[in-house]
């Protein structure tokens, strides 16, 4: 088990009672360690400067009982932000009829790297219509999602801000 997941595993429970949920934990650096959460709300209206700071504080608490890091290193709390990363199978339908990128942890069909308009998941299977045909991609292959920015999904963010529904292909954000 990687370290992030550890750390997600530790951290998860908690946030959830707060409403929010883990959308990825990153680990970087070397002479400056970074460990990063994004993270988002459960009921998935917009996260505030004030969530981050909560959550920063719940994690802090939680880490510093269990130290999984073995040495100093700086917490960083963000939202995904409008061109998110998708990295739960509940993010694939819920931007269903937005451009996406995917990348794969291998090549399937001659390539390792798809953009198109997100079909949603079906079981294991994360659809996506490229250009050139529809491909089925199975969700354990995926090593990197995200969001393309486009006009549509800063139009669903913005209706999405204001309290109304998305109005990209039937979407919010």
């Amino acid at each position: 088990m990687t370290l992030e997941k550890r750390i997600a595993d530790m951290i998860s429970p908690a946030l959830e009672d707060m409403g929010f949920g883990v959308v990825r934990i990153r680990l970087s650096g070397s002479q400056r360690v970074t460990l990063q959460i994004m993270a988002d709300r459960l009921d998935e209206t917009p996260i505030t400067v004030e969530d981050c700071a909560d959550i920063s504080r719940a994690v802090s608490a939680i880490l510093d009982v269990e130290d999984p890091i073995d040495r100093a290193y700086a917490l960083e709390v963000s939202s995904p932000g409008i061109d998110r990363p998708l990295t739960r199978p509940r993010d694939f339908e819920r931007f269903a009829g937005f451009e996406v990128k995917i990348e794969l942890d291998q090549i399937m069909d001659g390539r390792r790297r798809f953009r198109g308009i997100l079909g949603g998941i079906d079981g294991n299977a994360v659809t996506i219509e490229t250009d050139t045909a529809e491909f089925q991609i199975p969700f354990e292959a995926i090593r990197d999602a995200k969001l393309v920015l486009t006009d549509a999904l800063i139009e669903a963010s913005r209706a999405a801000a204001d309290g109304q529904e998305g109005t990209a292909e039937g979407s919010a954000v």
